[in-house]
């Protein structure tokens, strides 16, 4: 079966925006300040919640403010004060190991591409997208986290479950001036009514134009 029209989707964008955005909406769900910290913070952020790091945030960033200063920070200090937001070991070291980069490579500066981006340590390419879209305002690819893959295949957006093919998928389809957006209304959507186990269709706005509720999946 094709994937969704365009047509479908910009009506899918409408309830959508219509749903949750506001005029004093942030787009982003981690409190950062600046392009260092978001790109630390969504380091953190896999495996845990946003509120999990919105709230190590402030002892972690008063005691290391910028890259070279965590760049030269104890790992067991450092694992303290992340231990919350789990996998602490390995965040540690990657967020120690990418400030090190930073520091070396990038004259302390937080890189503006994708390819410079996923070359530091813990950096995949949904990192990189958030990164670049929330801290300047750079469309290079649309974040692909567990939300926006179970949304774009219940939608009719994919029929893919690889996060590399959905991303391609989501690219051809939607503007590239929303790809910022569509990550966070697709997030917004799935964590308030699109649930993994139970979602409440019947609540939903978007069960008419929801091809696995027509379809019969999510009944």
């Amino acid at each position: 079966m094709n994937r969704i029209s365009r047509k479908t989707l910009t009506e899918i964008l409408t309830i959508l925006k219509d749903s949750y955005l506001k005029p004093d909406t942030k787009l982003n769900f981690l409190d950062f300040d600046n392009p260092f910290q978001i790109l630390v913070m969504t380091v953190l952020s896999a495996q845990t919640t946003d509120n999990n790091v919105n709230k190590v945030k402030p002892q972690l960033f008063s005691r290391y403010p910028d890259c070279k200063a965590l760049a030269t920070a104890d790992q067991e200090d450092v694992e303290e004060i992340i231990r919350s937001t789990g996998f602490y070991h390995a965040k540690a070291k990657n967020i120690i190991a990418a400030s090190k980069m930073l520091r070396d490579d990038f004259n302390s500066e937080v890189p503006g591409t994708i390819e410079e981006l996923t070359k530091l340590p813990g950096v995949g390419r949904k990192t990189a997208n958030i990164v670049l879209s929330h801290a300047y305002n750079i469309n290079e690819g649309i974040a692909v986290d567990t939300h926006v893959k179970r949304l774009a295949g219940r939608l009719g957006m994919t029929k893919s479950s690889d996060p590399v093919i959905i991303e391609r998928d989501l690219m051809e389809l939607v503007p590239k001036e929303e790809w910022g957006l569509i990550n966070f209304l697709l997030i917004s959507h799935g964590r308030n009514v699109c649930d993994a186990r139970k979602p409440l269709c019947d609540e939903c706005k978007l069960k008419g134009l929801c091809r696995e509720y027509k379809t019969g999946k999510l009944q």
